[in-house]
């Protein structure tokens, strides 16, 4: 399953090389939904004493108000990201009553669109933008699609590692002689690339939403089978989240957003986000003096392009994230297909983590031709297929002009990236990443093993989604209870709360503009 024509970069990663990689940076961006006693989605406002959802650099929302977003600093160390989303899951749960942080990608009772609120960001024009960016996500697409959580890992190199590579590099002219951040740059696109090619393995081995409830089809026709009173999904799916039945953008389907580089990319994506697009104009922007959406453009912003991995930049003030890559490179990827696992009470393992690196690792040390547009179909192919019968013990995946078992495919594309966590084990002098890649081939043997599997076993052994999302909360929200307080922590937090309300308080006093006159102003930019 591995492309003959790529060529591994692994043999320059000599011990000195390896010890950079101690120092990989990561970050994790986690969402769960607020929901109440009865499941259904809290329709309260965001608790005040977590401070503001505009200006808090680890509490926020993303597109409802209830929908919770944590947000970990960066960080060289997985055990400490953990922790910290330990206290924020901890702090949280201590500020909202009777409610739960739901731990499943897939929603919990919904009654249509108006039963998810959207985010309120306040009264300045950024905090405006925010909210009406969001109403146009609502208009297009519809409120109950946004109602999905996941999670985002974030992950970056050191300048040490990238420096020494570089040069290890050009002495095999496996490069030229381009700046760092060039250089730079220009691998996390190939790492990109190959991940788009071998992405269909975290589904099988990390979706965990082959089910939900029927309240999130709204009455539309689906083809999925029915489990219990209320349950739908597919025997052998391991993330409906990933389907067309989550994240579906019909008007995205013609855009070419292209991988091949940097300069490519800012340039394709910055078409689409001026390309107007008819049924968005039907729509209006401001009708009634009501903003309905942003723009008439097939993307308002860069982020409603719903990609499976993003190139990143960390923005100034005002600064679009386009314009950031553009003008400074690519600092981080920020990898985006990871589902909620709810057997995990922060939504993410230590050792998920470590694979995740390690298999990172693995699409940047394979150095392989761009993928080309005929490749394309393939590529959307085996990840549907994963998405929606990963396992199906007589799946197989496409592979040129024939057919490949899943098993097959998988077991040799992990006994690849095992080789990478051997370099990590050294690094690190203990064998923590070797026995998280070890972990995943045993549900590569064994089905039941994945996430999904466990849903669908406890599906078959008669319980709702409702209920095992419900009893998973549930279970954790008392673990939660009983984790040691942290005072330092706590003390901390609540000082970022408050100084996030001033932020926004002194952004909303700040605003000269009309906010009229700013939006011409940011769609113009």
């Amino acid at each position: 399953m591995l492309d003959t024509k790529c060529t591994s970069t692994l043999a320059l990663i000599d011990p000195e090389l390896a010890l950079n990689l101690k120092s990989i940076v990561r970050g994790v961006e986690k969402e769960g939904l607020r929901v109440t006693p009865d499941n259904t989605v809290a329709q309260d406002g965001h608790p005040r004493a977590l401070g503001s959802t505009l200006t808090h650099d680890s509490i926020t929302t993303d597109y409802s108000e209830a929908l919770l977003e944590f947000i970990t600093p960066t960080s060289t160390s997985i055990d400490n990201t953990i922790e910290y989303l330990d206290r924020l899951h901890k702090l949280t749960l201590q500020n909202i009553g009777q409610q739960v942080i739901w731990p499943v990608s897939m929603p919990c009772s919904l009654n249509g669109d108006e039963s998810i609120p959207i985010a309120d960001y306040g009264t300045s024009n950024i905090g405006r933008l925010k909210h009406v960016y969001r109403q146009g996500l609502a208009v297009r697409y519809g409120r109950i699609m946004q109602s999905i959580a996941g999670i985002h890992y974030n992950f970056s190199l050191p300048d040490s590692f990238w420096q020494a590579y570089q040069q290890k590099m050009q002495a095999q002219s496996l490069t030229s002689s381009e700046s760092l951040q060039d250089f730079k740059s220009a691998q996390y696109f190939s790492l990109i690339r190959n991940f788009r090619r071998y992405s269909w393995i975290l589904h099988y081995l990390f979706g965990a939403s082959p089910v939900l409830d029927q309240s999130f089809l709204n009455g539309r026709e689906t083809h999925l089978q029915k489990f219990g009173e209320r349950t739908f999904g597919l025997p052998y799916a391991t993330s409906l989240r990933m389907s067309d039945l989550g994240y579906q953008n019909t008007a995205q389907q013609d855009l070419h957003v292209s991988y091949s580089s940097l300069p490519e990319y800012v340039k394709t994506l910055g078409e689409a986000i001026h390309q107007k697009y008819p049924p968005y104009e039907k729509i209006g922007v401001k009708v009634d003096g009501e903003y309905r959406q942003l723009n008439t453009n097939v993307l308002q912003i860069e982020n409603e392009y719903y990609s499976d991995i993003r190139p990143k930049r960390v923005t100034h003030s005002g600064e679009k994230p386009i314009a950031a890559l553009r003008d400074r490179g690519v600092e981080y990827i920020e990898v985006r297909i990871l589902d909620i696992n709810p057997f995990t009470r922060v939504g993410i393992s230590a050792s998920q983590m470590r694979f995740m690196d390690a298999f990172l690792l693995y699409c940047l040390f394979s150095q392989c031709p761009e993928v080309s547009d005929s490749c394309c179909p393939e590529i959307r192919d085996n990840q549907t297929k994963v998405i929606l019968e990963g396992r199906n013990p007589d799946l197989t995946l496409r592979w040129g002009d024939h057919e490949i078992p899943f098993k097959q495919a998988a077991t040799e594309l992990l006994s690849a990236v095992q080789e990478i966590a051997g370099k990590l084990d050294q690094a690190h002098g203990a064998d923590l990443h070797s026995t998280a890649v070890q972990e995943q081939l045993a549900k590569v043997e064994n089905v039941a093993l994945t996430p999904s599997g466990q849903v669908m076993q406890r599906i078959q052994n008669g319980e709702e989604f409702l209920e095992i999302a419900r009893d998973q909360a549930d279970q954790f929200a008392q673990q939660f209870s009983e984790l040691a307080a942290n005072v330092d922590f706590d003390q901390t937090l609540n000082e970022m709360a408050e100084t996030s309300l001033r932020k926004q308080a002194e952004l909303e006093q700040s605003d000269t503009l009309s906010f009229d006159e700013f939006l011409a102003a940011y769609n113009q930019a």
